[in-house]
């Protein structure tokens, strides 16, 4: 009896049937009862257009058959404002003229389909209304699936960009106050790079929901692309208001995060830029938020900045710092020097530490703080991070031959570094190329690399170590190392932060933890280094504690090749001496 499947599989459709002729009225009725079952319809019949807008306003329909000859609307007039009124409403004009113009005018303009009335029998009616259901939903899948991430079904790119477009025009009429925020996840990467890209993929999801709790119902939340959002925020009094919603994300992503059994915890750095203060078209706007962004980032993440004009300056002076450093290693812009750790009772030098430096022509002399955290964001780490590798044990190997004692070269190694699998045959290789005996080698990891995917990280460790590699934490007690991590992985050194350093001749607190650090390493038979050590007091302050290594400017600043190899041969010279007496 039933032919139509969208009919069929339906237990109740809800037709509306716009017909002022009631014998009309009556064929359609007969007609579909021919095929379908009419208990399985819902049918509900007006005579007029006004009545038909004022009902799709109050309530929803499947399908709707219109006649175009109604007392208040002729021709594409009652179909346009039943588009306007009800944009994903499946439509069939049934009309009484067999007119080719106007049925294509009417499919043009949103109709699923064009009938005439009399011609046809009910199982053509039928397979029109379910051929404009299809139609319908596979039109609103596309229309959606083109403006709406599928990931966390936020608005995409494209929705808002028409979203930003209509906040800003209706901010210009109402000569009212608008917000555009960018926002991204600080080291999402390191999500994927160790929890895999599922777990990247679920986080995001998690992330959107937490942003929908941030923002009121009429605020939009995009999602641009990886772990780039953004959220305009309309009919604002003032920008504090803004402030406000910034801080409140801060705030929820302060809690921890549930991704493959493991808590994660995640920041978010955000730039605001206000309409019409920041810009006064969506371009300038979006520029000048992802500016602020940006110099979020450089005030050390998990906060948010608002636009401020000179801060585009800063932008272009790290996009050139960028550009400079991808060029720097083919350009040869970059070297080493070298800085001795000295045994704290004898003060004989055990070890060297090699640190990179950069040179621009056009910059000049680059801050290790300003570009290393570039290389680490760009990658270039890696690459750069080989190349030092490679210099520093290449050094120490000259040395040994010149003459000078046999010390051990320390490395930094990034956790970017770190997460190559093929690290530990990394380092080997460069070992046996340059010829360097690996009891001559250190690497130095900070505490928080040594957390990232931390199996995979105990395994080139362990491979390191077991080569005769020796490795340090570097920066201990600033990061987030726990006691179960210095027990199990395969650890030599501890390195205190030189921010503790710093605060023991004034602060009891520095003291107290610099002295607490160097007990804790000693229990588990790690030696413990002081790194920025400058004065007499902090010198007396650490030996009297037990320190076995530092490493500051009160024995060295760090020195290029040539000068460390006079240095190490002065105190050659002196050791000698004080042997001879």
């Amino acid at each position: 009896m039933i032919r139509s499947e969208q009919l069929k599989q339906s237990q109740d459709i809800k037709l509306l049937l716009v017909e002022d002729n009631p014998a009309d009225a009556r064929l359609v009725q007969e007609l579909l009862g021919e095929v379908v079952n009419l208990h399985q319809i819902r049918l509900t019949k007006v005579e007029n257009l006004d009545d038909t807008l004022s009902l799709l306003n109050k309530e929803n329909f499947d399908v709707l058959l219109l006649d175009l000859n109604l007392p208040d609307a002729r021709g594409l007039h009652a179909l346009h404002q039943v588009q306007a009124t009800a944009p994903s409403l499946p439509v069939v004009v049934l009309s009484g003229y067999q007119d080719e113009e106007l049925a294509l005018k009417a499919v043009k303009s949103g109709a699923q389909d064009y009938l005439v009335k009399g011609q046809g029998d009910g199982n053509l009616l039928a397979r029109a209304l379910r051929y404009a259901i299809e139609r319908k939903q596979s039109e609103t899948r596309l229309a959606y699936m083109a403006q709406y991430d599928p990931l966390t079904d936020l608005p995409n790119r494209t929705l808002f960009r028409d979203r930003l477009n209509r906040s800003l025009q209706h901010a210009s009429r109402s000569k009212g106050l608008a917000a555009l925020i960018f926002l991204d996840l600080d080291h999402f990467k390191d999500i994927n790079d160790t929890l895999g890209h599922d777990a990247g993929d679920v986080l995001l999801v998690m992330v959107a929901d937490r942003l929908k709790q941030c923002v009121r119902a009429e605020d939009t939340i995009a999602r641009l692309g990886g772990d780039e959002f953004t959220i305009i925020l309309g009919d604002l009094d003032h920008r504090e208001e803004a402030a406000n919603v910034a801080q409140k994300i801060i705030d929820a992503m302060s809690n921890t995060f549930a991704l493959n059994s493991c808590e994660v915890f995640v920041t978010t750095s955000l730039g605001i830029a206000t309409y019409p203060s920041c810009g006064e078209d969506p371009e300038t706007l979006i520029k000048n938020a992802d500016t602020a962004l940006y110099a979020a980032k450089e005030k050390g993440r998990s906060n948010y900045q608002f636009y401020e004009a000179e801060m585009n300056a800063v932008v272009s002076e790290r996009m050139t710092m960028i550009n400079s450093l991808r060029m720097a290693d083919q350009r040869g812009e970059f070297f080493l020097h070298f800085q001795p750790q000295i045994n704290a009772k004898t003060h004989e030098v055990i070890r060297i530490e090699a640190l990179l430096r950069w040179t621009n022509p056009e910059l000049g002399v680059v801050p290790p703080t300003k570009f290393i955290p570039l290389l680490e964001e760009t990658g270039l780490i890696v690459p750069v991070g080989e190349w030092v590798l490679r210099k520093a044990c290449q050094q120490n190997n000259i040395w040994i031959k010149a003459g000078l004692p046999p010390l051990p070269i320390s490395v930094n190694i990034s956790a970017r570094q770190l997460r190559q699998k093929n690290l530990a045959n990394t380092v080997t290789d460069i070992l046996d190329e340059v010829g360097l005996d690996s009891q001559y080698l250190q690497i130095e990891i900070t505490e928080s690399a040594l957390v990232e995917n931390s199996d995979a990280t105990f395994t080139t460790l362990q491979a390191l170590h077991e080569s005769g590699v020796r490795i340090a934490i570097d920066d201990f007690g600033s990061g987030y190392s726990s006691l179960n991590y210095l027990k199990e992985f395969p650890l030599d050194i501890l390195k205190l932060d030189n921010s503790f350093i710093k605060g023991i001749s004034t602060s009891t607190d520095d003291a107290a933890i610099v002295e607490a650090i160097i007990g804790l390493g000693h229990s588990l038979r790690l030696k413990v280094v002081a790194e920025g050590v400058e004065t007499e007091e902090q010198l007396s302050f650490l030996r009297d504690r037990g320190c076995d290594e530092m490493q500051g400017f009160i024995f060295s600043s760090p020195l290029d090749s040539e000068d460390c190899e006079k240095w190490l041969r002065r105190e050659m010279s002196k050791i000698a001496t004080r042997a001879a007496r």
